[in-house]
This record gives structure tokens, sequence and C-alpha cells, in this order.
């Protein structure tokens, strides 16, 4: 389905933004915008859990935005959180009632993930996107780092440091010498240090800084005449001079800059430490600015899938390429477990529909583990699709696609207490069986499956003459009901008579 306005909520370890857009044919015109400063990483405590009034001013400035965004068909909205909830030990219970505050499902994106839909929105906004770019954005728990050149990336990383963080550890209660300063500027080359020679090995034409540290910096400079010779965007001589600003005053709320937020002003300094230690690590004279963000690339990316260009089905075929799977194999289970899946929801028939897309991924990908080893490879395999980096899917997405993977074979007992979602286990009842159906591997002619739900169970139906030319299959059937039934649920295998 094409939408008029579509929607991008992101959930920042800084702030919260929504981002409302027209669609007018492949360009995204944006329309409404949101911003809360929540400081939600402000919130995390040194046993990495959030702390009560981060997460009540989260819920706050969610249940504003859902107010926005009533009305908005659930396929509109993209909602993402970032670093802050990638880390806290209690997301879950937060994503929870964040969730019910904003109406809308919340998924927690991994940095390289978040690194990619940052740099498709810068990508939409530069002048010239043929040359070769790279793209800083510091967000307030983690910073992304990309190269790419025509939206396509070539280096992708996220690392944990930001300008929350930052500020927090070393200017606590916003105090400003030159100690800490220097101390906060080596962290941050330390770790930059990891990813210093492959970024320059690529190489780029141009720097481009984006988010809110970026163009806090950026108004700073040009608005005070900080950069030499009326210089527009980010300079080194302009931080230089900044950095000293902020040493003199002590506090970056003593500054008298024209410019200067309130709502900047506590992450600032760890935003131009960090700032900094990029143009000495990379070596940089001067970054412009880009307006285009993690938001705008969310909404660029709900774009695509609704343009039938999804990233993630080039993923799968990457990960089907790379891990070297047998494609008719593949081909074969994800053809029975459709067919299975329209029997028991004929809505499923739409190529589109959720569970029709996330079934057809598992089938294609459910024995990518064999590349590990054949023995438990349904182990392997779902362990590969939860910890991979994946792009366009997000963790949530992952952790979906590796329960039914896992449960593909094997005992069902051990998913029992991960799996709540009776849809879920509806889809892992198709693969399950397509996967037993074609344990054979070939491509002989196959019979007609009639399958039905049946009470809390399902209802398998074959013609009685190939039931009775399968003994292999028809135990391994009689195997699957007892499976079935120690979740509960029924399975019934059925011959049917021909007239």
């Amino acid at each position: 389905m094409a939408y008029e306005l579509i929607a991008a909520v992101d959930l920042g370890s800084n702030s919260f933004r929504l981002q409302v857009g027209r669609v007018v044919g492949n360009q995204i015109y944006p329309l409404d915008g949101l911003k809360e400063s929540v400081r939600l990483a402000a919130g995390l405590k040194s046993d990495k859990t959030l702390d009560g009034p981060s997460q009540l001013r989260g819920l706050a400035a969610l249940s504003r935005f859902g107010e926005r965004l009533r009305g908005f068909d659930p396929g509109a909205v993209r909602a993402v959180a970032t670093n802050t909830l990638r880390v806290a030990k209690n997301a879950a219970q937060f994503l929870e009632q964040a969730e019910a505050a904003l109406g809308f499902p919340i998924e927690v994106i991994a940095g390289r993930e978040e690194a990619r839909l940052i740099y498709l929105g810068v990508a939409h906004t530069l002048p010239n996107p043929r040359t070769q770019q790279l793209v800083v954005d510091i967000g307030g728990g983690s910073t992304e780092f990309i190269i790419g050149r025509n939206i396509q990336p070539r280096q992708l990383e996220s690392l944990y440091m930001g300008c929350v963080s930052y500020s927090l550890r070393y200017f606590p209660q916003g105090r400003i010498d030159k100690a800490g300063l220097k101390e906060a500027m080596v962290a941050a080359r330390t770790e930059l240090a990891a990813i210093g020679q492959a970024y320059r090995e690529t190489g780029w034409e141009e720097a481009v800084g984006s988010s809110g540290t970026a163009k806090a910096i950026t108004d700073l400079l040009e608005l005070n005449g900080l950069n030499p010779d009326g210089a527009l965007g980010i300079t080194r001589e302009g931080l230089h001079k900044l950095r000293e600003l902020m040493v003199k005053a002590g506090a970056v709320e003593r500054l008298q800059l024209e410019g200067l937020r309130a709502d900047r002003v506590p992450v600032m300094a760890g935003g131009v430490a960090i700032m900094s230690a990029v143009f000495e690590e990379f070596g940089l004279d001067s970054m412009t600015f880009s307006d285009g963000a993690l938001r705008l690339g969310v909404l660029y990316d709900l774009l695509g899938r609704y343009h039938h260009d999804d990233l993630r089905e080039a993923t799968v075929s990457q990960f089907m390429q790379r891990y070297e799977v047998d494609r008719r194999q593949a081909a074969r289970v994800g053809q029975t477990a459709l067919k299975l899946l329209r029997q028991l929801d004929p809505e499923c028939a739409n190529e589109d529909h959720p569970d029709t897309q996330y079934l057809a991924w598992a089938a294609r990908l459910h024995e990518i583990g064999i590349s590990v080893a054949h023995a438990s490879y349904h182990k392997h395999s779902a362990y590969i699709l939860a910890n991979a980096d994946m792009p366009g899917f997000s963790k949530r997405d992952q952790k979906r696609l590796a329960h039914l993977v896992l449960a593909h074979r094997g005992k069902l007992e051990r998913l029992l207490d991960e799996i709540e979602d009776a849809r879920e286990w509806m889809l892992i009842f198709c693969l399950r069986t397509a996967a037993v159906l074609h344990r054979a591997r070939r491509d002989s002619a196959f019979p007609e499956v009639k399958v039905a739900v049946a009470g809390n169970g399902y209802r398998l139906a074959f013609d009685s003459d190939w039931i009775e030319e399968a003994p292999l299959t028809a135990a391994a059937l009689a195997d699957e009901s007892e499976q079935w039934a120690s979740l509960g649920i029924g399975l019934k295998v059925q011959e049917r008579r021909r007239p």
C-alpha cells in the first residue's frame, strides 16, 4: 500500500524526534516535526538500567507524539530506538510502556543499521551525492561514521561515545577545564583509532556532519564569527577557538555566545570534545552540515519498502550467497510453507503481508547454519540471524527470524517461554511442516496438502495413496503430533480418500 503521509519516530539518547513527510513520487517533503529533549542517556545508571525520571520524560514525549500520529495507518509509521535502549538492561520493560504511549511498535536498531539509515537520510540532502562523503553523526550515546557515494555506503561503524555520556563522564556538574577536555578528546581518539586506518584507506572527498551536535557547533561557529574568513560549517580553527572560550568560561552555561540553545547546554562540552577528536584523528580542516539525519533515513527506507526496493530482500539474498544456501531446497520449503500459511489465513495471499514476508525469509535462511556444522545446524542458523549485522532488519526483526529458524526442527518446548504470540506459532507450524515434507530434498511430484485450524491446533490431510507410500514421512508427522502436544497444541494427521 502506498501512503501520502508517512512518519518516523527517533528515540535518540539525547532527543526524541518525530518527522512527518509527504510522499510525492520517489521524494519525501517534510511536512511537520516535533522534538523533545529527553536526555535518556543521562538516566542510564551504573548498573546499566534506566532510572525512573528519564523513563517518565520519555513516556511523556511519546504520548505527545502519539497524539500527533492518531489516525495514521500502522504501516505508515516506523519508530526506531538507538544506543541507550540498545544497552539498557530494563529496555524491554520501558519499551512496553513506550509502545503503549506512542501507539505504534518501536524497533531497537543495531549500531550499523543506525549508521546506514543516517547515511540514507544525509545522502538525500547532499547537493552532489556523487562525491565520496565521510558522514559523522554525534548522538547522545553513540557516534556513527559512514563513508559512501550515491546513497551507497562503503563503510559503516557505530562507536560507543556520545555527547550525553561524555558530558556526564568528563564534565561533571558542567565544569570545563583543560584537563577534562584533554581527557575527553584522548578517550574519543582511542575509540576512533579502531576505525581510523580503514577509513583513511577508503578515503573521502568531503566531510559532512549531521544531527544536533553538528548543527549546534555549526551555529556557534558561524553566528559568532569563530571560523576564519567567514567560512561556513565547522572548521579546525573555529573548533579551537570554541574550546578556548569554553575553558575560559569554565562552564558552557557561562558562555556568552549567540545561538547557544538552552537544551544544548548540558551536552555541549561532550559534543565539542568528540568533534574535536574526529577532526584530529581524521586530519580534517572543515566539515559541512546536512539537515538529513536518522529520521529522514527512516522515512526513505519506509518509502523504499512500498516501492518494492526493500533492503531486507537484498540482505536475505546476500546471506544466501554468503552461506552457500541450497537454493532449490530453500525454494521447496518456502513454497510449501507459504501454501500452508495461505490456507490458514487467506489474507497472507498478499506477498507484502508481514507474516508472509517473514515466513518466506525464514525459509530462505533456515539452513545457513549448515555452513558452520551440520549437527544442530538450526541452532547455528538462529545464532547467526540473531547476532549478525543485517541491513534493513531491526533487532526485533532478527529475533523473530531467529525464533522461526530455531523452531523449524528439534524440540519445541525450549521456546515455550520465549514465544507467546499465536501468530508466531502458526508460522513455525508452517515452516516446520514444510521442512518435514521436503526432507528427501527431491523435486518429484508432491501431493496436495490440506491444512485447517482444528480447535486448539491444526489438521493436516493427505491423499491416502501418498501417505501409505511414505512411511518415513508418516513417522515424522507422528512425532510432530507429539511435539505440538507438549505445548498443548493439537495436530491431527488424516488420510483423504479419493472418490
